[in-house]
Parts: structure tokens; C-alpha cells; sequence
């Protein structure tokens, strides 16, 4: 079964016009995994807004609930699991905050130490939201059978490592 043409089909060949000398080659793989990931990040996002929440918001929540009883971090923590800047995730902190979602306290042993944690609301939310996220990753992932989807998996592990 032969796919269609697509738009970034288009944008080789019209490259490839300008500019024979070059290799739009890597376009081909490049260009269609930026925009899966985009629409993939959209399809992700809907969910989290049905719950109230950002996609920020949603993986400072899940980092929380991941961490298991008592369901707390140090806000360093949170910004190594979430990959953003401490300053990005002190925003978000006081988002979850103002929402009820997330408490703060002193640390334990240290007065200037802050720990984060879910409260009731925040893991009532997490665990509804998550739900909802898992099932609307397996419905994108039923777009591929099985075995390419550990196919998949298996590819992009071994990318990631590489590079």
C-alpha cells in the first residue's frame, strides 16, 4: 500500500528544484517527526485542558504523583523530572498553588528548603487526568499495529541514545 503524497513530500522536491546540490534526504524523517510531534502534542494538550490543566501543570502533577507516598518533591526536583528552569517551574508552583492543586512547606532539617506536594485535590485530578491522558495515547498509537509500534519504540530509544 503506497501513501500519498504529503506536504513534506512537497517541501523536498520544491528544495530539491532550488537547490540540486544539496540532500534533502534527512527532511524526509526530520520534518515529518516535527510535525507528528506537534500534532501529537495537540491531541495530549486537548485532555489536559478538559482537566483544567496546561501541559506544564499536567507533568508537575504526574512528577508528584509518580514520586509515591507522600507524593512530594523539592521544586529542583520537579524542574530535573519536567526539564524546564527553576524559575519556569516556581510559575507553575504558584499556578498548582492558586488552583489547590499543590501545597508548599518547609523542608525537613533545612528552613530555606521548600517541599511541594499534592493535596487531595491535586491527586484526585492527577489520577483522573492520567487516566484520560493513557487512553488517549493508545487511541494514537492504534494507528499502528503492534509490532511497529515496538518497532517504534525500539528506533527512537536508540536515536535518542546516539545523539
Amino acid at each position: 500500500m503506497s501513501t500519498p503524497e504529503d506536504h513534506v513530500d512537497r517541501i523536498q522536491a520544491e528544495w530539491a528544484r532550488e537547490r540540486p546540490d544539496l540532500n534533502v534526504a534527512p527532511q524526509g524523517v526530520i520534518g515529518r517527526l516535527h510535525r507528528l510531534a506537534a500534532r501529537l502534542t495537540e491531541e495530549l494538550c486537548e485532555v489536559y485542558r478538559r482537566h483544567g490543566l496546561s501541559e506544564g501543570e499536567f507533568d508537575v502533577l504526574a512528577a508528584l504523583r509518580r514520586a509515591g507516598e507522600p507524593f512530594e518533591r523539592a521544586p529542583g526536583e520537579l524542574a530535573r523530572f519536567t526539564m524546564v528552569t527553576t524559575g519556569a517551574m516556581s510559575k507553575r508552583i504558584d499556578r498548582l498553588e492558586g488552583m489547590g492543586l499543590v501545597s508548599r512547606r518547609a523542608a525537613e532539617g533545612d528552613g530555606r528548603g521548600r517541599v511541594v506536594g499534592l493535596t487531595a485535590d491535586g491527586r484526585e485530578r492527577i489520577d483522573r487526568a492520567f487516566e484520560e491522558h493513557m487512553r488517549n495515547e493508545r487511541r494514537l498509537l492504534d494507528a499502528l499495529s503492534p509490532g511497529e509500534a515496538r518497532q517504534l519504540e525500539g528506533l527512537l530509544r536508540d536515536w535518542i541514545a546516539r545523539i
